[in-house]
C-alpha cells in the first residue's frame, strides 16, 4: 500500500481534494471557451472517459462571460485558467466557477492578487498556484541560471505567501517542468516545505507515445512515493487521451479501482493465437459495454504463463491452438473454442459487473 502524504483538504465543487480523498484526474478543454456548446460537448466526452475535474482557458473577456453557462451545465467541477488579467478571475468567481488556476507572478500587481484571494475566500473557491519552467520570474531565473527545482519551489512558496497573507489557505500547488527528472525533484522539495495538496504534471509532454511515457515516469514516480493529490497528463492530443493515460497511471499503482484493467501477454513464438488481435477485440468489446466496476481481465496466449496469470485476474482466457481455458476468479470453468473467446469473456464480465458494487474512488 502507498502511504499518502498528509495534506490539507478542501473541495473543488463536489470533488474533495487532498487529505484522504481519492486522487483526481484532471484535463483541459481545447475548444474556445467562448463557444459554450463546443466546450460543454468536449467536457461531456471527458466525463465519459472518466475525468474528475476540467480546466478551461480564459484568455479573453468573451471567455469569461461564457463561464456562467459552462459552470452551471457541466457535470464535473470546472476550473478557470487565468493569466495576466486579474479582472477575468473576478468575473470567473462571479460566474460560479468551482476553482481558479492562477500564476500570481504574471498578474502584475500583488494588490490585485490579494483582491482575488479575498473574493475566492468569500465564495469558498480554491486556488491552484501554477508554476512552471516557462513562466518563472526573471529574478529567479537570473539567480538560479535556469528553472531548477529550487527555483520552481521558491517561486511557488513565495506566491503562496501572498494568498496566506489574506488568510486564504485553500491552495493547491503545481511546479511543472517538461523534464520529468526536474519535475520529480521539484515536487519532492515542495512536499517537504508545505502541507498543501499538490497537482502533478509533466508540462508540454508532447504527443503519444513519448508524452505518455514522460508523464507515467514523472507522475507515477511521485504517486508511488505518496506525493500528489490531482494529476493532469499534458498531451499534444485529444484531451480524452489525457484522461485515459492518467487513469491508467492510477490503476497501475492501485490508486484507482474502477473500470477495466486489461492484462495481456506481449506474445512470443510460443503463442498459438493472434494475441495482439485477440487483445484488441477484447478491449474494444469490453469498452463498448462501458463497465464501471473494477474488473481485471487477462488475455494470455500460451500454456507457459497463461493459466497462472489468468488465475491472478478476475477473469481471463488462457489460449491454446484453436481453443482455450476460461478462468473465473482463479478457477478454470470451461474449455472453449477460439471463436467464442470474446463473446464468453464479455458475457462473464457483464455477469460479474452486475454483482460488483461501483467504487467511489
Amino acid at each position: 500500500m502507498i502511504q499518502r502524504r498528509s495534506t490539507r483538504q478542501f473541495s473543488v465543487g463536489t470533488v474533495a481534494v487532498g487529505g484522504d480523498a481519492p486522487i483526481s484526474v484532471q484535463s483541459m478543454t481545447t475548444t474556445k471557451t467562448a463557444d459554450i456548446n463546443a466546450t460543454l460537448q468536449q467536457i461531456a466526452s471527458l466525463v465519459a472517459a472518466g475525468v474528475d475535474i476540467v480546466r478551461v482557458a480564459v484568455p479573453h473577456w468573451e471567455d469569461a462571460k461564457a463561464l456562467e453557462a459552462i459552470a452551471a451545465k457541466s457535470t464535473v467541477p470546472v476550473i478557470a485558467d487565468i493569466h495576466f488579467q486579474w479582472k477575468y478571475a473576478i468575473a470567473a468567481l462571479e460566474a460560479g466557477i468551482h476553482g481558479l488556476r492562477i500564476n500570481p507572478g504574471n498578474i502584475k500587481y500583488q494588490d490585485k492578487v490579494r483582491v482575488i484571494a479575498r473574493e475566492a475566500k468569500a465564495r469558498g473557491v480554491p486556488i491552484r498556484i501554477g508554476v512552471n519552467a516557462g513562466s518563472l520570474e526573471k529574478d529567479l531565473l537570473a539567480r538560479y541560471g535556469a528553472p531548477t527545482p529550487e527555483a520552481l519551489v521558491e517561486s511557488a512558496i513565495g506566491e503562496a505567501r501572498i494568498l496566506e497573507d489574506e488568510d486564504f489557505l485553500d491552495i493547491k500547488i503545481s511546479v511543472k517542468h517538461s523534464n520529468p527528472m526536474v519535475m520529480i525533484e521539484a515536487y519532492r522539495q515542495l512536499a517537504e516545505k508545505c502541507d498543501y495538496p499538490l497537482h502533478l504534471g509533466v508540462t508540454e509532454a508532447g504527443p503519444m507515445p513519448m508524452g505518455g511515457v514522460k508523464s507515467a515516469v514523472g507522475i507515477g514516480t511521485l504517486l508511488a512515493e505518496g506525493i500528489g493529490d490531482t494529476i493532469r497528463v499534458s498531451l499534444t492530443d485529444d484531451p480524452v487521451e489525457e484522461v485515459k493515460v492518467g487513469t491508467g497511471i492510477l490503476q497501475s499503482l492501485g490508486l484507482r479501482k474502477r473500470g477495466l484493467d486489461l492484462v495481456a501477454c506481449p506474445s512470443c513464438g510460443r503463442a498459438e493465437v493472434d494475441v495482439l488481435g485477440l487483445t484488441k477485440q477484447v478491449n474494444e468489446a469490453l469498452e463498448h459495454e462501458g463497465l464501471k466496476v473494477p474488473i481485471r481481465v487477462a488475455v494470455m496466449g500460451c500454456v507457459v504463463n497463461g493459466p497462472g496469470e489468468a488465475r491472478e485476474a478476475d477473469l481471463g482466457i488462457a489460449a491454446g491452438k484453436g481453443q482455450g481455458f476460461l478462468v473465473v476468479k482463479g478457477e478454470v470453468v470451461d474449455k472453449i473454442p477460439e471463436s467464442e473467446f470474446v463473446t464468453r469473456l464479455v458475457a462473464e464480465a457483464k455477469k460479474m459487473a452486475a454483482t460488483t458494487p461501483v467504487r467511489s474512488d
